[in-house]
C-alpha cells in the first residue's frame, strides 16, 4: 500500500512543479511585454557613458586649466607693472 502512494505523491510533485515554472515563464514572458524594451543593440554600453563622462571631465579640467594660466598671467603682469611703476616714481 505504501507503494501506490508514494506515486501519488510523485505526480502531485511532478504536476505542482509543471504548474509553477508555466506560471513562472508566463510571468517572465508578461513582464517583457509590458512597457517599451530598449534592444541591447540601441542601447550605448557601460563602457561608453565612461568614456563620456571621462571627456567632459577632461574638457573641464582644460577649461580650468586655461582659466588659472590667464589669472596667473594677469596677476604676474599686474605684479611686473607695479614693480615698474614704483621703480619709475623712485627714479622721479
Amino acid at each position: 500500500m505504501a507503494l501506490p502512494s508514494a506515486w501519488r505523491v510523485m505526480r502531485v510533485a511532478i504536476l505542482c512543479l509543471s504548474v509553477l515554472s508555466l506560471l513562472s515563464v508566463r510571468l517572465v514572458g508578461a513582464g517583457q511585454d509590458s512597457g517599451s524594451v530598449i534592444p541591447a543593440e540601441s542601447r550605448p554600453c557601460v563602457d561608453c557613458h565612461a568614456f563620456e563622462f571621462m571627456q567632459r571631465a577632461l574638457q573641464d579640467l582644460k577649461k580650468t586649466a586655461y582659466n588659472l594660466d590667464t589669472r596667473t598671467e594677469t596677476l604676474l603682469l599686474r605684479a611686473e607693472k607695479r614693480g615698474l611703476c614704483d621703480c619709475f616714481h623712485a627714479v622721479h
